[in-house]
Order: structure tokens, then sequence, then C-alpha cells
């Protein structure tokens, strides 16, 4: 099996002594689409992009911004709050078990 860099100098060497096949000519077909895709493809990129002025725009990222930093905060207080009411179970448990005994 030839390495690359022989592969690569044969070329170099005999690039002009080599006779390629002239190039085939192939039917493309165009792809028909669907035009409700489209026009909804169309929608998509238009309310990505939003309209209105380059203020209006920053505005509406500054809103988006702050909207996922309150899911992350709301989360994490969720899943803090899950954990205290377990902490608070378990202690419970422990407490009623142990006055049993």
């Amino acid at each position: 099996m030839p390495k690359d860099y022989e592969i690569a100098e044969f070329f170099l060497k005999n690039y002009y002594q080599l006779r390629f096949s002239p190039a085939v000519a192939t039917g493309v077909k165009e792809i028909t689409r669907n035009p409700k895709r489209v026009q909804r493809e169309v929608r998509k990129q238009v309310q990505n992009a939003g309209i209105g002025t380059k203020s209006q725009q920053a505005l509406k990222l500054q809103q988006e911004q702050r909207k996922t930093e309150h899911k992350a905060v709301r989360r994490e207080q969720r899943g803090a709050e899950k954990e205290r009411q377990f902490e608070l179970k378990q202690k419970k448990r422990k407490d009623t078990t142990g006055r049993k005994v």
C-alpha cells in the first residue's frame, strides 16, 4: 500500500504525463419544496432576525437574557427548596423513629 507522501511525489513528477477523462455532464434535478414548509421557514427567519430598529432588537435581546438568567435562578431555588424539604423529612423520620425505640 503506497503512503500518502509517495502518491503526492508520484503526482508531482508525472502530472503532465497523466491523462484525465473529460468531465461527464449530469442532470441536476431541482428539488421541489413544499410551499407551506418554505413559508414556515421564512416566517421563522423573519422572527429570529426581528423586525424593528436596532434599539428595539437590543432591548429584546436584553429581555431574553434576563429571562434566561431568571429561569436559572428559579431552577436553583426550586432545587434548594426540594433539598430542604427532603432534609426536613429525613430529620422528622429520624426523630419519630428515635422516640419509639
